[in-house]
């Protein structure tokens, strides 16, 4: 093992909360985008492939809608239990087992936090962009994450698909900071430097 393995893992000895991003690392956002595809009456297909340009440019994802030459999508779609990756719910089920903290933290509407509590997992707080002003990557967005997590921020894991967004802030604010490969951004954003510690899947 070498010297930056070992620096790791005793990194990882010291983790007490894990926090989680919502959108495209515990849930597959496909159901989602496929009803706001319908609500701003354009087919799906072509959203996603307005949404593929949009991540390419490094641009926020509401930047799509000027790019379609549509308004904004008044509807909102909920988060369902059925919406969560495979590997999700288990996983924050068998941390909840081993004693760890759960958090979850992203940028999501103002009726992400009760949607989500109301499904009942095991998470001991919810971040939301909506209910703190500001959205990632914002250093204030993840102080006010590690606030909620009662710890030092080097006690506390943060689990992202997106560099910008999560893993370099993460990191920036000292939490331990892990780049989950799942979804369209990080698979954008493999390349880009800043993500040392790289998840395939979360099971």
């Amino acid at each position: 093992m070498g010297a930056a393995d070992r620096a790791e893992g005793a990194r990882l000895g010291e983790l007490r909360t894990v926090v989680f991003d919502i959108g495209e690392t515990l849930v597959d956002e496909t159901r989602a985008w496929g009803l706001v595809a319908r609500a701003v009456g354009v087919p799906a297909l072509t959203l996603f492939a307005a949404l593929g340009v949009v991540i390419e440019r490094g641009e926020d994802h509401r930047q799509v809608w000027p790019l379609l030459g549509v308004d904004a999508p008044s509807v909102i779609p909920t988060i369902e239990r059925s919406d969560f990756y495979p590997d999700a719910i288990p996983t924050l089920e068998a941390l909840r087992r081993a004693g760890y903290g759960i958090g979850l933290a992203g940028n999501q509407p103002a009726q992400a936090s009760g949607e989500l509590r109301a499904l009942g997992l095991p998470v001991d707080f919810v971040v939301t962009s909506a209910g703190l002003g500001v959205r990632k990557p914002a250093p204030e967005f993840f102080a006010s994450v590690v606030a909620a997590a009662g710890l030092p921020a080097a006690q506390v894991a943060h689990v992202g698909d997106r560099v910008d967004n999560d893993v370099v802030p993460a990191a920036g604010a000292g939490m331990f900071s892990v780049f989950l490969i799942r979804g369209p951004w990080a698979h954008a954003q493999k390349s880009l430097p800043g993500a040392a510690t790289r998840w395939e899947s979360l099971g």
